[in-house]
Parts: structure tokens; C-alpha cells; sequence
């Protein structure tokens, strides 16, 4: 005899056979445990699930789901701790596992968030957010190989506080996430890697290697989708990405800026002029 059983509409989205892709994405988003999420990221393969990319899902609360650990607090109250220390290297690689567990909601969110979009959007999301979970596995290893765990030191949300600033458009997400404060880590790794060369930190050096290389591409997805944007609204990229850095206070970022890495994620070059005649510079913060 064949029973059935009535579907509860609290189950989690991957016990549903019609769930979405997108519906995973959502789903994924909610975990708290930033190792769990990560795992079952790399897990889900696209090809199993539909991709309704016109499907308005509802917002849950309290996203994104994550853990009680690490505290956030505000930039100004982390500490920079000397790199050549233990605690202070295993600091700084906590704060690039930080980033990379950030990063994974933020390529989440997109895909869910963001309705009406070419199939070929959600699919670069849904690659940026494997590549992101696979960052932070080897960050998180990295770091308990130090003696450390992710949410040993503070960190700040300033990722997210952005995304959710520019939930109300992925025009603006795309120019201001992605293209702006992802883009900070094309300037940034380079310095990282040699600090962590400095010390002996060949292993820590490795993974922003790969980090900086898929970064590239990261970035390069963000530039593809918001020019597509701007061409389907009749809107110029450099006038539009100055109206909306302001309109959103976004950080303008003072150098030194990683021109070659920027030219190969596809920033033009009125694009590279204007990172240098923006007024009132801010300073690129270090990594704690």
C-alpha cells in the first residue's frame, strides 16, 4: 500500500520535489552554522533542481541565518594585531574567513532575492556562491590548523549592511557589492599574501592565491550583469555607478588599486580614471 504524507510548510525547501534552485539558494541562506552552509552549498549540484527564474518567493525574517559566533561589532572596535604573532596571523585569517562566510550570503541573496533575470544570472550566482563556500573551507582549516576556530575574534557586518541597503534594486547591488566592496579584495590580497609570506605562512599565502584568482571572476560577474543592466535601462555605467555610490554611501576607496587585477575583471579604463579623481577619498581599511 502506498502512503503519503502531507507536506508541512515549515519543512525546509529540499525536502519539497518542486523546489527551485532559487528556493535552495533562500533555503541555504537561513542555515546558521557558516561550516554547515558552506558544505551543503558545495554539496547542491544546479542540475538537480528547476531554475523559475520569474518565482517571487516571500522574505523570511532574521536573514541571513548565522551563528552566535563571531561577535559583530563595529570596525572601529577591532583590534590589528601584529601578523608575525600566532594570534595575530590566526586574527587576520579569522577575518578572511569572515569575508568568505559573507560572501557566500551575498551570492545567495542574489540569486534568490532578484526575480526576472536571464537563467545565465542565477547560474554565475550559483558558481560564485560554490567558489565562495569552498574559500572559506580552506580559510576555516587554515585557521584550526593555527589552534583557532571561526568565531574566536570579533568581526564587523559591514558586507552585509550593504546588501541590505541595496535590497530594494539589483541594479544598485550589482554596482555597489560586487563592484565596490568585493572589488576592495582585488586590492587588498596582494598585501595580505605578502604579510603572510613575511612571516612564513606559505599555506595562508596559497589560498589567497586562489582566493584572488576566482575573486577575478567573481568581480568580472558582478561588471557583466551590471552593464547588462545599464544597457537594458538606457543608463551610462560611469555616471549611473557615481549617482548610485552616492545616493547608497558607499566607501570611495583610495589606492593603491590592483589595476591589472581590475582590468581583468573587466573595469574599463574611464572606469580605472575615475578611482582616481573621486573626491574625498576614503582610505582602503586594513583587514583585522
Amino acid at each position: 500500500m502506498l502512503h503519503t504524507h502531507p507536506v508541512n510548510p515549515d519543512t525546509p525547501f529540499i525536502s519539497r520535489p518542486q523546489a527551485s534552485l532559487r528556493a535552495q539558494a533562500l533555503r541555504l541562506l537561513q542555515i546558521e552554522a557558516a561550516s554547515d552552509k558552506a558544505a551543503q552549498v558545495h554539496a547542491l549540484q544546479a542540475a538537480d533542481w528547476p531554475l523559475d527564474v520569474d518565482e517571487i518567493l516571500p522574505e523570511p525574517p532574521h536573514l541571513p541565518g548565522r551563528p552566535e559566533r563571531p561577535q559583530l561589532v563595529h570596525p572601529s572596535r577591532l583590534k590589528t594585531r601584529a601578523v608575525g604573532t600566532l594570534e595575530g596571523r590566526a586574527g587576520l585569517i579569522h577575518a578572511l574567513t569572515h569575508i568568505e562566510a559573507n560572501a557566500i550570503n551575498l551570492a545567495l541573496d542574489m540569486m534568490w532575492r532578484f526575480a526576472g533575470m536571464p537563467a545565465d544570472f542565477y547560474l554565475d550566482w550559483w558558481r560564485v556562491a560554490q567558489e565562495e563556500a569552498l574559500h572559506f573551507h580552506l580559510l576555516q582549516q587554515h585557521l584550526l590548523s593555527l589552534g583557532f576556530a571561526y568565531g574566536d575574534f570579533p568581526a564587523h557586518d559591514g558586507l552585509w549592511d550593504m546588501a541590505e541597503r541595496t535590497k530594494v534594486d539589483v541594479l544598485a547591488r550589482l554596482a555597489l557589492v560586487p563592484r565596490t566592496l568585493e572589488a576592495r579584495g582585488l586590492d587588498a590580497t596582494p598585501a595580505v599574501r605578502n604579510r603572510l609570506v613575511s612571516v612564513g605562512d606559505l599555506a595562508g599565502a596559497a589560498i589567497l592565491d586562489i582566493i584572488l584568482r576566482d575573486e577575478i571572476g567573481h568581480v568580472a560577474i558582478g561588471n557583466r550583469w551590471y552593464r547588462y543592466l545599464c544597457a537594458q535601462r538606457v543608463l551610462d555605467p560611469v555616471a549611473t555607478y557615481a549617482h548610485l555610490a552616492q545616493q547608497f554611501q558607499a566607501p570611495i576607496l583610495k589606492g593603491p588599486f590592483n589595476l591589472q587585477a581590475r582590468r581583468a575583471a573587466g573595469f574599463t579604463e574611464n572606469e580605472l580614471a575615475a578611482l582616481h579623481t573621486e573626491p574625498n577619498a576614503l582610505p582602503l581599511p586594513p583587514v583585522h
